[in-house]
């Protein structure tokens, strides 16, 4: 790369050229071919770090259409659309999902596809495929396999390596084998299994820098530390439903209700009624502000019909006094959201 900037070093056009948001980066591509390949450079991505540009996107996966993505972009709320997931599998579902290393990863999972003649599902009920999504270069690509087919089962990133344990394999048995993943060198190695399995989906979340695997339908939480210290097992007491962590804090929707879960203890943050109709939203937190998006609305005792939706809605509970407003809806995708993930570039 060479006079990005006339009559300026390159190093200083690339700081420069990290300060434009990221919506604008397939438009400073036309400029010239030196700004293409500044634009897609990691030199590029480590001085929007530098200088303070860095921003935080939500990646969001509905069921329509199938396997595409879209990126959120709050302070401009606008949505951005992806490339179409690449997978041979028709409407990937049940998989993890988790940002790492400046790159989307969508990990494991099996077909939500239903043959509209015979209703019977396709036969893909979990995989061991992992990709990624390469928000700099804006392209997916394979990654290396986990060692276990699963689906529904536990996700997070941990120091910067990707945890999965428990959930179901091919076989529709659920299993309490744990692996990590390292996106830099791009293989898994196996962990500790978890003490308990349980014939139920389980889902992770990260607190204070310890994982947290849930079951459906257990009080009790299993807790990973570090990879060396193994697994303990909690009862926190924590509700059911929708869970999302703002600033290590746990926030569960339950019966029309934000509550704050800290350890054993609970307190009710706000009402959330209006969502007591709606289901198959994602419930996420970003900043000093939670989202509930998408989902489906019906059926009730009067009405039959199945409406998808693609709304977002926005709880921020780092002031006193907690408030909800919307946010500009999802452009293309709508419905039950099947993925939903934090992406920092």
């Amino acid at each position: 790369m060479s006079e990005l900037i006339e009559g300026l070093p390159d190093a200083v056009s690339i700081r420069c050229i990290a300060r434009v948001p990221y919506y604008l980066h397939p438009r400073l591509e036309l400029v010239s071919r030196s700004w293409r390949a500044a634009v897609r450079s990691t030199e590029l991505l480590k001085a929007r770090q530098e200088v303070g540009s860095a921003e935080d996107l939500l990646c969001v996966c509905a069921f329509d259409p199938e396997n595409m993505w879209q990126l959120y972009d709050p302070l401009r709320e606008l949505w951005i659309t992806l490339p179409v997931l690449p997978s041979k599998i028709r409407h990937l579902a049940h998989f993890g999902v988790v940002c790492s290393a400046g790159k989307l990863f969508v990990l494991g999972g099996g077909s939500d596809a239903v043959d509209p003649l015979t209703g019977d599902q396709d036969g893909s009920f979990a995989t061991d495929e992992v990709w990624s999504y390469d928000p700099v270069l804006r392209e997916w690509a394979a990654r290396a396999s986990m060692l276990v087919p699963r689906a529904m089962f536990a996700c997070c990133s941990l120091n910067g390596k990707i945890v999965v344990a428990g959930g179901f394999t091919s076989c529709q048995k659920s299993i309490s084998q744990a692996e990590m993943y390292d996106p830099e060198k791009d293989i898994w190695i196996p962990i500790p299994d978890l003490h308990r399995t349980h014939n139920s989906a389980c889902s992770g979340v990260v607190i204070k820098g310890k994982l947290h695997v849930l079951h459906r339908g257990l009080s009790t939480v299993q807790v990973l530390d570090s990879v060396g210290s193994g697994w303990t097992v909690e009862d926190y007491g924590w509700l059911q439903g929708p869970m999302a962590v703002v600033h290590d804090a746990l926030y569960v929707m339950s019966h029309g209700l934000i509550v704050r879960q800290e350890g054993k203890t609970r307190k009710v943050v706000v009402s959330a009624h209006e969502f007591r109709k709606r289901i198959g939203f994602a419930m996420t937190g970003l900043g000093d502000e939670m989202y509930v998006i998408g989902g489906v609305i019906g059926p009730d005792r009067w009405n039959w019909d199945i409406k998808p939706v693609s709304d977002v809605d926005i709880l921020t509970v780092g002031g006193e006094r907690p408030t909800w407003r919307q946010a500009t809806p999802m452009t293309r995708c709508r419905g039950t959201i099947l993925g939903c993930a934090q992406l920092r570039i």
